[in-house]
């Protein structure tokens, strides 16, 4: 009587919480997941229902036998089943995402104690375009790579809980409770991705690289003014069969490559910040030129005096170097980590490298050689066209961006804040050497990136790929090149920009007969889709080069705005500069004897760009 007394009073809730334990199973109520959309609405990647299957053992009388017939429904081995029914938890996982046929069998079987219950699974109604971008989650839908990976937090929402009260059986029991706190859906995301020029960037792209059987080739296209990634695309070829398709890979911001002529930019608006050189400057360019205990060379003729401007368009390397040495190792290491080299942007995508970049304390009496013409330092593509925006934006440099928006659970719209922009170098100097680019297209070594009605701007880049080991000769002698094209359209007023990137290509390594092509291609494309008018005027890329091209004009340039359209052959200064170069290396650029970067063991390619 006293222990009656005791466990229907002072005990009473103990045995009350062990009653309900044992009548009531929680079933935790999976999320939404937010959709990732492009800039114009259209679907990326969504969440649908998918039937899922589990199970409680403690209530399976016979769990040989309902393994074999789960096993049989479910088309999964036997024995593995059977160990999932064998564990002491209240509820274990059968199989994930299952097919409505496969769900309906199981629940034929009528097992108690199985449970076939509502998820979602992840869709892509593209297919795998942006396969490398978007990425991918796992069976619980938390994002393991690409936008899913980085967004996460924003997409995944908050799970809820089902409560519900059943016999030992696993039959509901009538009257018990049922308690329901329900899901917060995570949040829609919009892309500044263009789907339609994305599928056709990735389209072209595939092409080019089957076309000049290349290993890889990776793109991105962006408004320079905004920083927004319009595209963003990732090939590669397999090896044994050689189709070429979309990558995993985020190798536009993955991959370091040594970029080659495409820096050159870099060390012309050096010169030209800095005042030692001006577009019309004459320099004694020889076919040859020793920096330390090398030599570089430009094999290709050209005149023995050259302008700035043919130096950059014509991409001479000798030239380039000269220049170099008349900004000095720091001043140029200096101009190379503001235009974001040696650092991740801030697209904050996963294992997004920072290129590399030498400690000024490690520089040799060659790097004063190799870095300005872009060997012995490595860069990313993404890292490459900010540089080229900065030159598009009037020097301004503006962080990168995939996020336009969010939507949130109550469907407000939430813009994401603008990047903000980073003074590199003056608009004058952002003016002269737009118009040096698009003398490289109409004149110089980028004649295959012409665009009919539009004015180009851009730059070759062809560079020997380091090896496995020290050196650029691979175990068999030979060398390996990566292949890029860098610029802008329209070059008075730029509204995209471009880079491609060929790894490997095997018709020719130089980036004009390889990359060059593709980037026009992409940025016809790129100029309807995003609905870009020819500027009064243009035509620069339809009309044959006339001696103009490579003159100096009388009248200076004035300093301008972004809408500011620039002539396309180079204007003058008043600015005085020696006539000559000095081919001494600059003060601070040696480094003790022995030190060697990469590139101090190679000549660039027998052709410039």
């Amino acid at each position: 009587m006293l222990r009656l007394g005791y466990v229907q009073t002072i005990g009473a809730r103990q045995y009350v919480a062990y009653g309900e334990d044992q009548r009531t199973q929680p079933i935790a109520l999976p999320a939404a997941r937010g959709t990732i959309f492009d800039r114009n609405g259209q679907d990326l990647a969504l969440s649908t229902p998918a039937k899922s299957v589990g199970a409680d053992p403690s209530v399976i009388s016979d769990r040989a036998v309902a393994a074999r017939r789960l096993a049989r429904a479910l088309k999964l081995p036997a024995k593995d089943v059977a160990t999932k029914l064998a564990s002491d938890t209240h509820f274990v996982y059968l199989a994930r995402q299952v097919d409505d046929d496969v769900a309906k069998g199981v629940k034929d079987l009528d097992i108690p104690g199985v449970l076939v219950f509502d998820e979602s699974a992840r869709l892509l109604p593209a297919g795998d375009m942006a396969r490398a971008l978007l990425g991918s989650v796992d069976l619980d839908n938390v994002g393991v790579s690409g936008l899913e990976l980085r967004y996460d937090d924003e997409l995944s929402g908050d799970p809820g809980e089902y409560m519900v009260e059943r016999d030992l059986e696993g039959r509901t029991i009538p009257g018990g409770r049922h308690l329901i706190d329900p899901a917060e859906p995570g949040d829609d995301i919009v892309l500044t991705i263009d789907r339609s020029l994305q599928y056709a960037t990735e389209g072209i792209l595939a092409d080019q690289v089957r076309a000049v059987g290349a290993r890889a080739g990776w793109a991105a296209v962006m408004d320079p003014r905004t920083g927004e990634v319009l595209a963003l695309a990732n090939v590669e070829a397999d090896p044994g069969t050689h189709a070429v398709a979309n990558t995993g890979n985020n190798l536009a911001v993955t991959q370091n490559f040594e970029p080659g002529s495409v820096n050159k930019v870099i060390t012309m608006s050096a010169g030209l910040e800095e005042g030692l050189v001006a577009p019309d400057t004459e320099l004694e360019v020889p076919d040859t030129l020793r920096v330390a205990d090398h030599v570089y060379t430009d094999a290709h003729s050209h005149p023995s005096r050259m302008t700035a401007s043919q130096i950059l368009a014509q991409s001479s390397n000798i030239g380039t170097i000269e220049i170099a040495q008349r900004v000095g190792m720091e001043r140029l290491d200096e101009y190379l980590r503001r235009f974001g080299f040696g650092q991740v942007t801030k697209l904050g995508l996963p294992h997004e490298e920072p290129g590399i970049l030498l400690d000024r304390d490690n520089w040799s009496g060659t790097s004063i050689g190799s870095v300005p013409i872009g060997q012995g330092i490595s860069v990313t593509a993404m890292q490459m066209l900010i540089a080229y925006n900065t030159i598009a934006n009037d020097g301004v440099a503006v962080p990168p961006t995939l996020l336009k928006a969010t939507f949130d659970a109550d469907g407000e719209r939430h813009a994401a804040p603008p990047g903000e922009g980073r003074r590199v170098v003056s608009p004058t100097t952002a003016a002269y050497v737009r118009a040096m680019l698009a003398q490289a297209v109409t004149s110089g070594t980028g004649k295959a990136a012409a665009i009919d009605g539009y004015d180009a701007a851009g730059k070759t880049g062809t560079a020997r790929k380091p090896q496995p080991g020290g050196g650029y000769r691979d175990a068999r002698g030979r060398y390996h090149y990566v292949s890029t094209f860098a610029g802008f359209i329209p070059a008075g007023n730029p509204r995209v920009s471009i880079i491609v990137v060929i790894d490997e290509p095997t018709t020719s390594p130089y980036a004009a007969d390889v990359a060059a092509p593709a980037f026009a291609k992409i940025g016809r494309q790129a100029l309807r889709t995003m609905r870009i008018p020819p500027p009064a005027g243009a035509g620069a890329a339809a009309r044959q080069p006339t001696p103009e091209d490579s003159k100096v004009r009388a009248e200076p340039v004035a300093e301008p705005t972004t809408t500011t359209t620039v002539p396309t052959t180079v204007p003058t200064t008043t600015t005085s500069v020696p006539a000559t170069a000095t081919t001494t290396t600059a003060p601070g650029a040696a480094a003790p004897a022995g030190r060697q970067p990469a590139a101090s063991t190679t000549s660039v390619p027998p052709r410039g760009g």
